[in-house]
């Protein structure tokens, strides 16, 4: 390493819907937190982004109101995403850059040229010297360690927060990509319906996550699972506790998680037959943090007959990827979509 690159600031970054990764380059990851601001409506001022900000959600006085900037895997709110951003790249840094950063994006396929322009602008409004764009597929490929400069078929799938991105990459380029709005958030929605359809009880988004998490699956499990949830009970208007079991969860996890095995199923019917032969013999990655659901992987080997590998690290695999690039310009101008 030269001593100039020894004093590099060059950061990659991973704008997901549910969370936001940084990765400096000679640190590694310096930064995941909840992609989420919280403003003060009265003044105009951010009182709190990140970890600081999910911690408010549910609990603020009326003028203060928590935001997530990303909705379904695109920009919903520029100015709150922008301010987002910001805040995330100078908390990276922990000092004055000694020199102007390049930053590399990780950002859904299919977000429009307008959202695109505007996560560049934001870039350069943080003093980036340049600043690139990935398609979140791609870096998750990378990352997850996938030979995608090969003239062969790697396929990806990253549950994501707001989109389930499907992706077939060969010589570092996308031959079929599709974004799916279903993902971590809808599951955590299906769940939440269901407390309300099947107890009538209303559970928050924070408790919802929380029950995917510790008893969902996508397939049944060896041992049940069972967990204590509390809410409101909807017709009496007072707390209530009701216990349900990993078989009621995956009843309400049932339609999401049909459409995302059908979006995979379509995939794989949809690539030249070249590339379907080498994805039966190197399998599906599975990333995201959706890869975390339980028997995620049994269920899609079952559906689709193919090998089905949970990538090393899933919840990182895009900002991995991406950090990897920043040392690699070939690699960089391959597979940028600025």
């Amino acid at each position: 390493m030269s001593v100039f690159s020894a004093f590099a600031t060059d950061i990659a970054i991973d704008l997901g819907t549910a969370n936001t990764c940084v990765f400096a380059r000679g640190r590694g990851i310096v930064l995941n937190e909840p992609s989420i601001v919280a403003f003060n409506t009265t003044n105009g001022q951010i009182e709190a982004v990140g970890t600081d900000a999910q911690n408010m959600l549910g609990r603020t006085p009326p003028n203060i109101r928590a935001v997530r900037p990303m909705k379904d895997g695109v920009i919903a709110d520029f100015e709150a995403a922008e301010k987002m951003l910001m805040h995330f790249v100078r908390k990276a840094h922990g000092r004055r850059p000694l020199r102007r950063p390049r930053l590399i994006i990780g950002v859904p396929p299919e977000i429009t040229q307008v959202e695109r322009r505007a996560v560049k602008d934001s870039g350069f409004r943080v003093k980036a010297s340049e600043v690139h764009l990935v398609d979140e597929p791609m870096a998750a490929a990378i990352g997850s360690g996938l030979p995608v400069t090969d003239p062969a078929g790697n396929m990806i799938v990253d549950i994501g927060g707001g989109t389930t991105d499907i992706a077939v990459i060969s010589m570092a380029g996308t031959v079929y990509g599709r974004s799916l709005r279903v993902a971590g958030h809808a599951l955590d929605e299906a769940i939440t319906q269901y407390m309300r359809r099947t107890f009538n009880l209303l559970i928050g988004e924070r408790t919802a996550e929380q029950i995917k998490c510790e008893i969902g699956s996508a397939a049944p499990l060896d041992e049940p699972l069972t967990m204590e949830v509390k809410g409101r009970h909807l017709t009496e208007g007072v707390p209530r506790t009701v216990h349900i079991t990993d078989t009621e969860v995956r009843e309400a996890l049932a339609e999401p998680l049909r459409q995302i095995v059908q979006a995979v199923r379509d995939a794989l019917e949809r690539i030249p037959p070249e590339l379907s032969a080498d994805i039966y013999d190197r399998g599906v990655v599975l990333t995201g943090g959706g890869a975390l659901l339980r028997n995620l992987d049994r269920r899609l080997r079952d559906e689709t007959g193919l090998p089905v590998l949970v990538a090393e690290n899933p919840l990182m695999s895009v900002v991995l990827g991406a950090g990897s690039i920043l040392d690699d310009l070939s690699l960089l101008h391959k597979v940028t979509c600025n």
